[in-house]
């Protein structure tokens, strides 16, 4: 079993209670207008140029190096380590080790593992097959946006301590407008976790002149009742990566 993953975090303190290690897998299901993890979105492999980049060419002199391939660039050359592949391939028990290694550092903290992505539950069976691994030997936390299938959704949040997941929008066709898909299957997951006795917050991101209206926070306060909700600031740095993996960032701020 192998999942794709592009970035680790440790020492991460905003993904769940205590100290956490946070597992991005990659590819996600939504285009968010204001997703600040673009290279997550997609679900392959790809070049990410950091900023640093001084354009001084010579990542494309050419090289030998196996992993430069498929980039046509030579991504060990760069003076300013500005180039890196977002997306690596784990194999479930070697990620399995690494993040239990750490267990007793993690306990000692209060925290755990979050799976976090882009969209986790794209990959449902890697997840799956990983909280076999964890579940009991550490605390396993999810941050997902509940669009999945129904049995996918159940099998991995069954096996979670912890669940965050988005309410964005609660129209159907603005969530459609700015996040690309329809909300029923988001909605109809979150009544199954409100009803499952699973630990849990909901979480609204405030987005200026989107998901921020009196009406919308209204309505996801209405469908959250005495659940938790949380509703998190609204990141200004979000556009700054999307040039780095040829991505146009598509949202502004309202004038």
């Amino acid at each position: 079993m192998q999942g794709l993953v592009f970035d680790i975090k440790e020492f991460s303190l905003h993904d769940g209670p205590g100290i956490r290690t946070t597992v991005f897998l990659k590819g996600c299901p939504l285009r968010c207008v204001w997703c600040h993890n673009p290279e997550g979105l997609s679900p392959r492999a790809e070049l990410f140029v950091s900023s640093t980049c001084k354009q001084c060419g010579l990542c494309y002199r050419g090289c030998e190096h196996e992993d430069c391939r498929p980039y046509g660039r030579c991504l060990h050359i760069c003076p300013q380590n500005a180039l890196r592949v977002a997306g690596q391939v784990w194999e479930v028990d070697a990620l399995a080790d690494r993040l239990l290694a750490q267990a007793e550092m993690l306990r000692e903290g209060e925290g755990g593992v979050t799976l976090s992505g882009g969209e986790p539950l794209l990959q449902a069976d890697f997840c799956a097959a990983l909280l076999e691994r964890l579940r009991g030997r550490i605390h396993c936390a999810i941050e997902t946006s509940g669009y999945a299938d129904a049995a996918d959704f159940r099998r991995v949040v069954e096996q979670c301590d912890f669940v965050m997941m988005d309410l964005k929008l609660m129209d159907a066709a603005l969530h459609r407008r700015y996040t690309g898909v329809d909300n029923a299957r988001i909605l109809d997951n979150a009544v199954w976790l409100k009803a499952s006795g699973i630990p849990h917050v909901f979480r609204t991101p405030l987005i200026p002149g989107i998901t921020d209206t009196e009406h919308n926070l209204a309505a996801v306060r209405a469908f959250v009742g005495d659940d938790a909700w949380e509703t998190l600031p609204y990141n200004a740095l979000a556009g700054a990566k999307y040039a780095g993996v040829g991505r146009t960032f598509e949202y502004h701020l309202p004038t």
